[in-house]
């Protein structure tokens, strides 16, 4: 039996969560949010996959039509993002430099993203909005000084990212990304979670990004430079990683800012963000009220 997948959303204005069926929402907020508010202590409880299973028998509630899609993950504490992690995108910056010893990272804020089928927004002070597909591991184990070897414990679910960034805010300071990284809805996740069985499921995913139908980015979670198990288990090391953590995990070259002259995107545009045995993250483009 295929495992459903979990979503948070809103519906008539309140937010719940639920499991994804072809027909539509199996509502497990009614059931369970005096146990576990939101999908967060799901995670933490580790009841993502037995939830799943239960809702695998029942009857939609919502189509998929009356729903709003959110972020699945609601208040993260830390949500951490892994720059330059496939080899093409060392080589992209064209700085003469070897692939890196250590993983680059930064952190963004939860308001930086929306949910799928929300538009991104491209911000006033500028017009220089990018996209960037990636695969998300939600930490579902607690931990510090988590050992390769046990990494892969603690992820409880999967999830996918268009880590929007705003390219001419990156270069504002010397020693940081953090405001082109961070403008309000200018990423997105989603579209919901799917539980984490086996090292199958994350070995080998083709994760690609297409724009308006075109196909922009593509490449293979084999090829990674920094793998998930030691991103976990280097992250474990300064932070404790908790149920609900998100880490995103890098995106392959071909984002609009490598073209010449760049292809940055404007309103009307469609990003779908695919990864193998996880979904399609979809979002437009609208430009700042």
């Amino acid at each position: 039996m295929k495992i459903p997948r979990l979503a948070t959303y809103s519906v008539k204005g309140e937010t719940r969560y639920g499991a994804v069926l072809e027909g539509g929402i199996v509502d497990l907020s009614a059931r369970y949010a005096k146990d576990y508010p939101t999908l967060r202590e799901v995670i933490a409880a580790g009841k993502l996959v037995s939830l799943a299973e239960e809702a695998a028998g029942r009857t939609p509630v919502y189509a998929l039509d009356e729903i709003t899609w959110l972020p699945p993950v609601p208040a993260p504490e830390k949500i951490i993002c892994i720059g330059v992690n496939y080899p093409d995108r060392n080589a992209e910056y064209k700085d003469g430099q070897d692939a890196p010893k250590y993983p680059s990272m930064f952190m963004r804020s939860p308001r930086s993203f929306v949910g799928h089928d929300t538009p991104l927004v491209r911000p006033r002070a500028s017009e220089q909005l990018d996209y960037e597909g990636e695969i998300v591991l939600v930490i579902g184990k607690p931990g510090r000084h988590i050992k390769e070897s046990a990494a892969l414990d603690h992820i409880a679910a999967l999830t996918l990212c268009n880590e929007g960034s705003v390219r001419d805010w990156l270069r504002h300071a010397k020693f940081n990304v953090t405001q082109g990284k961070n403008f309000d809805s200018s990423g997105s996740l989603g579209p919901w979670l799917v539980p984490y069985i086996r090292e199958a499921q994350i070995a080998d995913i083709r994760l690609t990004t297409h724009v308006n139908g075109e196909l922009r980015q593509d490449d293979r979670t084999s090829r990674l430079m920094f793998s998930f198990r030691y991103l976990i288990s280097y992250i474990s090391t300064f932070a404790t990683l908790v149920p609900g953590d998100i880490i995103v995990t890098g995106t392959p070259t071909g984002a609009g800012a490598r073209f010449d002259p760049p292809r940055y995107l404007k309103p009307g545009d469609v990003i779908e963000v695919a990864a193998e045995g996880i979904g399609t993250l979809r979002n437009g483009v609208v430009d700042e009220a």
